[in-house]
């Protein structure tokens, strides 16, 4: 019996990289299912997400072939098994439609994952009928003289359920930079505008070295920069001189509700890897 397991990797470019990695895989009998791979000349930096299936058993001498791998080339990597599951927080404030959008998805199969609480700045019944099921619920007010206090709680949820990614689906907090440090790489934030707006010389560089995919709705690594973090995935929506406010509202709800989705997706399979001030999405 085997099972789908999913690597991923990072590390200075050099020849053989490919070779190495696949050559380990061999010797421990695995069967390469997909293969992305990344040379980013600007870096000279080299990415890559193999997904193949493993006898469990064979596991322990991957994971020290590549634990010497990792040793010569500098690598950075995570190796785990697809089936897996990640554990997700959820934080929300008011606007709930990202949230109950995630929630279909992932009662559907589409967001393969575990959900370990929903966290909120607002009571319980101000999300009406949305329905949570047993999902636990944590009501944690905030201001400004409690704001260290809250976030204290909420590391202790992530530590308590062992939380692997914290997603602010509209979450209207701007996180401490002690946060945004504690979840750096483990957390993605949806912003309901086009990101970045570029100021000063070479406007399109400063967009190539943040990894600007549309513009659009914006979803990214959360970092102590407000809203500048690594882009994920963005999205678009036309409008027209008869659009209303509501109208635009009401788009800007749809879009905001996809790219968040796509995000989340893309983390949750190792497609999303970060680059510095940019990432690397291998998209399927």
């Amino acid at each position: 019996m085997t099972e789908k397991f999913i690597l991923t990797m990072s590390c200075p470019n050099q020849r053989g990289i490919v070779s190495k990695i696949s050559t380990a895989i061999f010797r421990a009998n695995g069967d390469i299912l997909e293969a992305d791979q990344y040379d980013d000349t600007t870096t000279a930096s080299f990415f890559m997400r193999v997904v193949f299936d493993l006898a469990p058993a064979s596991e322990a001498a991957l994971q020290s072939d590549l634990g010497k791998l990792a040793n010569d080339l500098g690598m950075q990597w995570d190796l785990r098994r697809d089936s897996v599951r990640q554990r997700v927080l959820l934080l929300v404030s008011k606007f709930d439609h990202c949230l109950v959008d995630l929630l279909y998805r992932w009662r559907i199969g589409e967001l393969k994952m575990d959900i370990a609480g929903i966290v909120s700045n607002h009571p319980r019944e101000v999300f009406g009928p949305a329905d949570f099921g047993s999902i636990p619920f944590h009501y944690l007010p905030v201001t400004k003289e409690t704001k260290a206090d809250q976030e204290r709680q909420i590391r202790e949820l992530v530590e308590a359920e062992q939380v692997d990614l914290v997603v602010l689906a509209r979450y209207m907090q701007i996180l401490s930079d002690e946060m945004a440090a504690y979840l750096s790489g483990r957390c993605i934030n949806i912003h309901h505008s086009f990101l970045p707006g570029f100021k000063g010389a070479k406007p399109y560089h400063q967009a190539h070295s943040r990894g600007v995919k549309l513009i659009g709705a914006t979803a990214h690594y959360v970092t102590a920069d407000l809203d500048e973090g690594p882009i994920v995935e963005q999205d678009v929506e036309r409008v027209s001189h008869s659009d209303s406010p509501d109208d635009l509202v009401r788009k800007g709800r749809d879009i905001e509700r996809r790219v968040l989705a796509r995000a989340l997706s893309f983390h949750l399979e190792g497609r999303a890897l970060l680059n510095g001030s940019t990432t690397v999405v291998f998209r399927d």
